[in-house]
């Protein structure tokens, strides 16, 4: 029996990514088709950059969107009780059009099969290769870190090790007035505006940034030069 490709304008919503999983033609139907449209414009391939960018506002208000209810979610009720919902809800979609194909296929006496038959043979098993790999990524990560904490906590560099005491600081007063939930709604507002409003005023952003930039050397230089040690490793 021949398979079924997703629908044309799912080619275009895919920009270039790994091929969907065709589609066995005993689960299209007018029902089915209307929902594996909507699964590849969802599972389309979309780059942070053009999310933040606000490329596609359909899109980018669904991320952001779905992100930000989650997220006050979060805020109002405990993770448990957000991450139950969210499951109920997931499975409350699945089992009735599970249901509702089960009651048309007896109806109708067709043998169209399960509905959801396509994405259950889909492989998604992690290979042994692939597993050390995305390990030893990590690892990488993980190791710079430790050298970078080692640094910091030892002195290696007096300035850095006051950057981060006097950054540490600052967050004790953060951590005063806002929670985690709360800064996370916060930095996701920021990372959904700042870079919109970046591109339409770079050049004045970047006149008034070099301008504290330039400030802030100075401060730092004089800094530097008042520590006992610093300006004798400099001359050397």
């Amino acid at each position: 029996m021949t398979e079924l490709q997703l629908p044309a304008g799912c080619a275009e919503a895919w920009k270039g990514g790994p091929a969907p999983p065709p589609i066995h033609p005993a689960a299209s139907g007018p029902c089915w088709r209307r929902l594996e449209l909507f699964l590849c414009v969802t599972l389309a391939r979309v780059t942070v950059h053009d999310l933040i960018f606000w490329r596609d506002v359909k899109k980018t208000g669904f991320v952001f969107g779905t992100t930000l209810i989650m997220l006050l979610s979060l805020a109002a009720f405990s993770v448990i009780s957000v991450v139950s919902y969210l499951i109920l809800a997931l499975l409350s979609v699945t089992i009735s059009f599970r249901v509702y194909k089960s009651v048309i296929q007896a109806v109708q006496k067709s043998e169209e099969g399960h509905p959801f038959k396509a994405y259950l043979d889909v492989d998604i098993t992690l290979s042994s290769e692939a597993f050390h790999n995305y390990v030893n990524a990590a690892m990488v990560h993980i190791n710079r870190a430790l050298k970078l904490i080692i640094r910091l906590f030892l002195v290696e560099d007096l300035v850095d090790s006051l950057k981060l005491a006097v950054f540490m600081w600052l967050m004790t007063y953060v951590g005063a007035v806002f929670n985690g939930i709360t800064l996370l709604i916060l930095a996701e507002l920021l990372i959904f505006s700042v870079p919109i409003v970046y591109e339409k005023y770079k050049t004045q952003i970047d006149h008034y940034v070099g301008i504290a930039r330039e400030q802030t050397k100075a401060i730092v230089e004089k800094i530097q030069a008042k520590l006992p040690g610093i300006a004798k490793k400099k001359a050397e």
